[in-house]
């Protein structure tokens, strides 16, 4: 694998680089690179925002400012995309900014601790060689090598040549009419809108977990009217638990060390019906989640939707984990338009 992924580290990049260094960005993304910029003794030296957002704005001692403003005292710089893009307005907007500058999108986990890079590509080699040799067709498999060429690198462009659209992937689990869907990591029913927009608003049974409460409210309110549906404000865990949930807000919420108590349990101590669609987005707690869920795939085998981006280890430990529950899934692996890698999805045919 290592053989594969030449590109140098971010971090390394950033460290050799005489340009100025600036962060596109303020928030969650930002604090935590501008952690790892601190403890690697790399210095930034600026922060700008959208035009929208600048006003007046400071972030971690840095006056914010607009990026014509950034030109004009810098010129030539290195810019640190520091939040998550999705709209193709704005995935314009840094392909744009890619033509102009040197860019990068540092990989921070969502979830865990450390970093992605070349030494922790090595140090899982084998397991990322075992993972990639289950993949099922080639566009997967580029998919798997160009997600980690970014992770190592924060060069977007690796995002941008092999991502697809959502429904190519939807095309792949091909929804029946008839679907027992389960909904792990539910945030607003979007999933379940996303189901309904395949199948003609058709289904047999769904059951959707989602732990947080203002989220909760939510998927109740836009599943309203909805029959044979059944909603549980749980965390979907490994065993029944009493966790603790960071509310981030939105779909950023997850199970922390410090936080508000929710209830946690397992899929299998649920589900007591049929499962033939099951996917799992729930923040960081995919293994555990899927732990949880063996005895119903075992039984089942039914289609998996599993998000593969929280974690440093999701895109070896996920699919290896998956193998030992239930061999022969056919896995195939999907970019979809995000920087960073996010919306990088396991799609699991029986």
């Amino acid at each position: 694998m290592l053989e594969a992924i030449r590109e140098p580290s971010c971090w390394d990049s950033l460290a050799k680089t005489k340009k100025p260094i600036v962060l596109y960005g303020m928030g969650n993304g930002a604090d935590s690179i501008l952690d790892v910029l601190e403890q690697r003794g790399i210095r930034a030296q600026a922060v700008f925002a959208s035009d929208g957002f600048v006003r007046g704005h400071s972030f971690r001692g840095f006056p914010v400012r607009s990026y014509d403003e950034v030109c004009r005292e810098f010129g030539e710089f290195v810019i640190l995309l520091s939040f998550a893009v999705h709209h193709s307005g704005m995935l314009d907007r840094i392909r744009e900014l890619s033509s102009i500058h040197e860019l990068y999108a540092p990989d921070v986990p969502v979830a865990g601790d450390g970093l992605f890079t070349r030494e922790y590509l090595a140090q899982h080699e084998a397991e990322f060689d075992r993972a990639y040799q289950l993949l099922a067709d080639e566009q997967s498999r580029k998919v798997f090598l160009e997600v980690l060429r970014f992770k190592v690198s924060g060069n977007p462009a690796h995002l941008f040549c092999c991502q697809t659209d959502k429904d190519e992937a939807w095309q792949l689990l091909n929804p029946s009419t008839q679907e027992d869907f389960v909904d792990l990591g539910a945030y607003d029913g979007d999933t379940i809108r996303e189901l309904l927009a395949h199948t003609g608003g058709c289904y047999r049974r769904i059951l959707a977990l989602e732990p947080d409460e203002k989220n909760f409210r939510k998927l109740t309110r836009n599943t309203q009217g909805f029959v044979n549906i059944d909603l549980l404000q749980v965390a979907a865990w490994d065993r029944p638990a009493t966790l603790l949930l960071s509310k981030r807000g939105g779909r950023n919420s997850r199970l922390a060390q410090q936080g508000e108590p929710v209830r946690a349990d397992a899929l299998d101590n649920l589900a007591n019906h049929p499962v033939s669609l099951l996917k799992l987005d729930v923040e960081g707690s995919e293994a555990r989640a899927l732990d949880g869920a063996r005895q119903t795939i075992r039984r089942d085998r039914p289609k998996l939707y599993l998000c593969a981006y929280h974690r440093n280890e999701d895109l070896f430990a996920l699919p290896l984990q998956l193998e030992s529950i239930s061999p022969g899934y056919r896995i195939f692996l999907r970019h979809h338009p995000y920087v960073p890698a996010w919306e990088t999805n396991f799609y699991c045919l029986p």
